[in-house]
């Protein structure tokens, strides 16, 4: 499968709202609202096959030495096919681009992110992350993703 990846333009945001909601009707990520994709297109990161958009993920920073690698999404029919982990490693070439020494995620796909070079830690760890933004989550505080963490070298 060929397939190019770039950052994301405005003209990207309902295609990645709608893959990124594909997968949150399922219980598999968290749903994004449309406003919050156009509030941080920045952070994404989109793969295109010809004329769609297959996949996509965002790297946002959220402190001076962490950045968050969320909004992993791959359509079902581009599993497999090497696109996410590409994606992360655009997220981890920019976090280093940035000279930001932490990226971490909490996932459901912990083999994934291990295959990544992601390795798990407690969300203790992760106190911008917890005070910053999963509060609002419904599902705090009981939380059933995997919190991971792979250093820059």
């Amino acid at each position: 499968m060929k397939y190019t990846i770039e950052k994301a333009r405005i003209e990207d945001a309902v295609s990645i709202q709608k893959l990124i909601n594909s997968f949150a009707d399922n219980g598999e990520m968290l749903a994004r609202p449309l406003s919050e994709i156009y509030e941080n297109i920045r952070d994404f990161f989109v793969a295109h096959s010809d004329t769609e958009i297959i996949a996509c993920v965002a790297l946002h920073i959220s402190w001076s030495d962490m950045a968050e690698v969320k909004s992993l999404a791959v359509s079902e029919a581009h599993r497999r096919e090497g696109v996410g982990e590409a994606l992360v490693k655009a997220c981890l070439e920019e976090a280093t681009s940035l000279e930001i020494p932490n990226i971490f995620v909490l996932t459901y796909v912990k083999t994934f992110f291990e295959k990544c070079g992601f390795k798990e830690v407690n969300k203790s760890s992760l106190p911008h992350k917890i005070w910053g933004e999963c509060y609002r989550c419904p599902k705090f505080p009981n939380c059933d993703e995997t919190a991971m963490v792979y250093k820059v070298k």
